[in-house]
């Protein structure tokens, strides 16, 4: 069978940072199955999501591009 993939990105948001990890989405055609990522996919998400809690922004810069979330007032 046919395989497809698509270059995603998957957003974590812990407090005031937000982390784009870059994943690649894979799809085997002909099935009805949901998309899955790779090991390696996620495990760099999940190493993104535990330095973003333990508020080790150098560490989730690695793996991801990290912002801080500033509110902004309407009024």
């Amino acid at each position: 069978m046919a395989r497809t993939s698509e270059q995603s990105v998957k957003r974590i948001r812990i407090g005031d940072y937000l982390a784009e990890v870059p994943v690649e989405f894979h799809y085997d055609d002909g099935k009805d199955y949901s998309p899955t990522l790779s090991a390696a996919d996620a495990l760099r998400v999940e190493r993104v999501f535990k330095a973003l809690k333990r508020g080790d922004i150098a560490a989730a810069a690695i793996d991801a591009s990290v912002y801080r979330l500033t509110p902004v007032s309407a009024a």
